[in-house]
């Protein structure tokens, strides 16, 4: 549905724009004032025009059929000149009044239409187009130039007021048709400026909220990861401590709970850093030190559950892509440690091979079906389009649950050795 733009929209982006103050006090009151200004100027005209066509007298010719030709031209010169009224709109109007009035004007012997063929030609630059002011001045003076000689073949009118009277039409419509070119191209280049400028400020608006979205959704995954791998940690440390009556059992796990939960909140510090972080140099948009599948594997051993780790292969991948794989393997385990808490195994197989790297995550005692609406896996398909890679999650029978997921190693970011991450167990 489209919106309105409403003045003030208007207003507000010249604002923003900052654009600098039109030049001169005059030119801004017209630009200001437009139609005050076509008033004075149709006065203006109408005066200029009314000069020469007092001047039509012949000796021959009856008062009555003087008084009734005056009568006719002074009515033509009004109508002709009201026309300018309407110039902006329709620039057209003004053009063919003043090519009506100069070819009575031939036969008069009067060039009342001179001045008002003047501004119609600059009219039509300015306010249409500079091919339709050369194409309507071409046509009008193609026309007076035609008229007038056949006037002066058939003895109509006397050579040189004929020559006369065409030439002038011709000089001044040239005149007003290059000025209006010159005026109307700076008025049109200036206003696709400006509007150019109001499509990058939009544009930049538009930006800004793609990258905000973008950062907000970035945090939440982040969020997303370390809260919720976690906390479920140190929910079954916490419940394992609880259920065994061995005190040394218990101290150990209460040990671990601690581990984890102080590591959740140095990686949870680390991350909140970065976002205060006020130094102009660019920030990281993921953690330096990326999570270690190795680690993942090892806190859900201390809380009990029989995860396992097998890498095969060697490759190197970017930072990028192996921040993909520590938090992918961390959300399957955790998932696995959530919904299947029976499991009898959570395997988890990294096969590294020269352009790809392969994550398999399988566990059973799955007793009921996962939503695929969390946000876990919601961010799971993200990190991997982030990379350019797939991921997919679903049961395989008998209580299996299967995340596969294919990332490309190669990316143009610095490599890190896939032997920093993780060990083949």
């Amino acid at each position: 549905m489209s919106r309105t733009r409403s003045r003030s929209d208007s207003i507000r982006e010249d604002e923003e724009l900052r654009l600098p103050r039109a030049p001169g006090l005059f030119r801004r009151f017209w630009a200001r004032h437009p139609l005050f200004a076509d008033i004075l100027l149709t006065l203006l005209c109408l005066l200029l025009s009314l000069a020469p066509a007092g001047r039509f007298a012949e000796e021959s010719v009856p008062e009555s059929t003087y008084i009734a030709i005056n009568i006719a031209t002074l009515a033509m010169i009004v109508v002709a000149c009201s026309t300018l009224l309407w110039r902006r709109r329709a620039p057209l109007g003004p053009f063919v009044a003043a090519v009506i009035l100069g070819t009575v004007g031939l036969f008069t012997g009067l060039s009342s239409g001179i001045i008002l063929l003047l501004v119609a030609c600059y009219g039509l630059a300015v306010y249409r187009s500079s091919r339709a002011a050369w194409t309507c001045y071409g046509i009008g003076a193609a026309w007076f130039l035609l008229l007038s000689g056949l006037l002066m073949l058939t003895g109509v009118i006397v050579m040189q007021n004929g020559l006369d009277t065409a030439l002038s039409y011709i000089v001044l419509g040239l005149i007003g048709t290059l000025i209006g070119v010159n005026v109307g191209g700076r008025k049109r280049y200036l206003s696709a400026v400006i509007d150019r400028s109001r499509q990058l400020l939009v544009e930049r608006d538009q930006q800004a909220q793609l990258a905000a979205a973008s950062e907000r959704a970035r945090i939440a995954r982040e969020m997303h990861d370390i809260v919720s791998h976690s906390l479920t940690v140190i929910v079954a440390l916490s419940e394992g401590a609880a259920a065994t009556p061995d005190r040394e059992q218990a101290r150990k796990a209460a040990t671990h709970t601690a581990d984890t939960a102080r590591a959740a909140l140095t990686e949870m510090r680390s991350m909140l850093g970065v976002l205060r972080d006020d130094d102009a140099s660019p920030l990281p948009l993921a953690p330096m030190n990326p999570a270690r599948p190795r680690d993942t594997v090892e806190a859900a051993q201390r809380a009990g559950y029989p995860a396992t780790l097998t890498v095969a292969g060697h490759a190197e991948v970017t930072p990028a892509v192996a921040h993909a794989i520590g938090r992918i393997v961390q959300e399957g385990v955790t998932n696995a440690m959530r919904h299947a808490p029976t499991a009898s195994t959570i395997g988890v197989r990294l096969d590294y091979a020269p352009d790809s790297v392969t994550i398999d995550i399988v566990n059973d005692g799955v007793s009921g079906g996962i939503g695929t609406e969390g946000f876990g896996l919601r961010g799971l398909a993200e990190r991997a389009a982030h990379v350019q890679g797939s991921v997919e999650s679903a049961p395989s029978g008998a209580g299996r649950w299967v995340l596969h997921a294919v990332l490309p190693t190669k990316a143009t970011g610095p490599a890190v050795p896939s032997e920093s991450m993780e060990d083949d167990r």
